[in-house]
C-alpha cells in the first residue's frame, strides 16, 4: 500500500503525518507538493494540518483550488481513501468533498491540549481497529476548528452513520459534539484532532496509531496481502 502526505505552502504537519505512516505502517510514503496532477500511484491520500497559504480568506478557502485538489476528488471517486487532518479536513470541506464547514472556536481561542473522543462509527476504513463507543485521546491544535452543518445536513449525517468520531468534552463549540466525520461511501473522512500526533506513548497517547492500522487492514482485506508493495 502507497501512501501521499500532501504539502500546501504553510502546512506544518506533514512531516508528522509522513512519519507516522513510515513508523507506524512501514509502508511506502511520499511528500506530494500542491502542484501534482497525478495521485494515480497512491491509495491512500493524507491532507495534513497547517496554516496552508496562510488560511487568508478562510481556512482552506485557498487550497481547495490548488491542481492536487482535483487529483484527490478523482481519488475520492474512485474508492481510494482520503484523511484530512485539522487544515485537511477544512481543505475537505472548501472543496465540497466533505459537509460542513468549520468555523472560529467558541471561544476565539487557540485550543492545544489533549481531548478524548467517542468512537462512533467504528466500521470505516479508518476507524475497524477500534470498538464502537471506545474513548480515545487525541490532541487538537487548532483555532477554527468549530464544526457547523445546518440541521439536514446533520440529520443526514446522522441517519447515514457519517458521523465518526465526538468531543466528550467539546473544546470548541462543535455541532453535536462532532470531531470526525465521512462521506456517504466512508472512504473520505475529515477530523480536527491529530492521530497523527498520538502513535507513541512518548508524545502522550499513542490511541492514533489504530487508525493508520485500519488504514492498512481494510486496504489488505479489499486487496489480499499479496499485493503490498
Amino acid at each position: 500500500m502507497k501512501f501521499a502526505v500532501l504539502v500546501f505552502p504553510g502546512s506544518n504537519c506533514d512531516i508528522d503525518c509522513y512519519k507516522a505512516v513510515q513508523e507506524t505502517l512501514g509502508e511506502p510514503v511520499d511528500y506530494v507538493w500542491h502542484t501534482a496532477t497525478d495521485l494515480s500511484d497512491y491509495d491512500c491520500i493524507i491532507v495534513p494540518g497547517g496554516f496552508s497559504y496562510g488560511d487568508y480568506l478562510r481556512c482552506g478557502a485557498i487550497s481547495q483550488f490548488a491542481p492536487v485538489m482535483n487529483e484527490v476528488a478523482k481519488a475520492a471517486e474512485q474508492g481510494k481513501y482520503v484523511l484530512g487532518i485539522c487544515n485537511g479536513f477544512q481543505i475537505l470541506t472548501e472543496a465540497g468533498l466533505l459537509p460542513g464547514a468549520l468555523r472560529r472556536n467558541e471561544s476565539i481561542k487557540f485550543r492545544c491540549h489533549d481531548t478524548t473522543l467517542k468512537v462512533v462509527n467504528y466500521k470505516t476504513p479508518f476507524t475497524k481497529d477500534y470498538a464502537e463507543g471506545e474513548e480515545i485521546v487525541i490532541p487538537i491544535a487548532h483555532g477554527e476548528g468549530n464544526y457547523y452543518c445546518d440541521e439536514e445536513t446533520l440529520a443526514s449525517l446522522k441517519a447515514n452513520n457519517q458521523i465518526v468520531f465526538t468531543y466528550t468534552d467539546n473544546p470548541n463549540g462543535s455541532v453535536a459534539d462532532i470531531a470526525g466525520i465521512s462521506n456517504e461511501r466512508g472512504n473520505v473522512v475529515g477530523m480536527m484532532p491529530h492521530p497523527e500526533r498520538a502513535v507513541n506513548t512518548l508524545l502522550g497517547s499513542e490511541d492514533g496509531k489504530r487508525m493508520f492500522s485500519s488504514i492498512l487492514k481494510t486496504w489488505r482485506d479489499t486487496h489480499g496481502t499479496a499485493s503490498v508493495r
